[in-house]
């Protein structure tokens, strides 16, 4: 399974966890049945104009998208959306014409700086699931298989040996 990465962080300086993600998948090896591709979306488009065409290539190139980035107020990085925007455009993605999604596979990697037990109902009127949800749609939307999303909870309080399990942890999941 060809995998591509696409990691949205305005500051990766600024993260040790979403580092150690971009990092463990960099360093997954190469071989036939388990290519991973990682792209730093911000280091890409710093001035936010997205190559749609190449964007678009990549995709079709790949059988699983991973939309990696940090939760910011419950949603996501500005430059994701915009990518949602322009890249998933009709004609394409959806629509009556729109099946170049159709099959793939697409999750998400996030980083929550609160802990699990923030993410229940009770407590902030929402879980992961429930948050994540527009990503879900989206893949539902067109045509993609949804895969269940691999979340760090707790992300800013990690110990240097617990972010190395969650960094091996992170490869497992995206070469499975």
């Amino acid at each position: 399974m060809k995998t591509l990465v696409l990691v949205f962080h305005p500051n990766m300086a600024k993260s040790r966890a979403n580092a150690a993600l971009k990092a463990a998948a960099q360093a997954l090896p190469a071989d036939s049945d388990a290519t991973v591709t990682v792209r730093d979306e911000y280091a890409q488009y710093p001035d936010g104009n997205i190559d749609v065409a190449a964007e678009q290539q990549l995709i079709e190139a790949h059988d699983r998208i991973v939309l990696q980035f940090p939760l910011y107020w419950y949603s996501s990085p500005a430059l994701l959306k915009e990518w949602e925007d322009q890249v998933l455009a009709f004609g394409w993605a959806y629509g009556p014409d729109g099946k170049a999604l159709e099959g793939k596979e697409i999750t998400v990697a996030t980083t929550a700086g609160g802990p699990e037990s923030e993410y229940q109902t009770e407590d902030n009127g929402a879980t992961m699931r429930e948050v994540l949800s527009p990503y879900r749609m989206m893949a539902r939307y067109v045509h993609a298989t949804w895969r269940e999303p691999f979340v760090v909870f707790g992300s800013m309080e990690l110990s240097d040996e617990t972010l190395a399990e969650t960094a091996k942890q992170y490869q497992a999941f995206l070469t499975d």
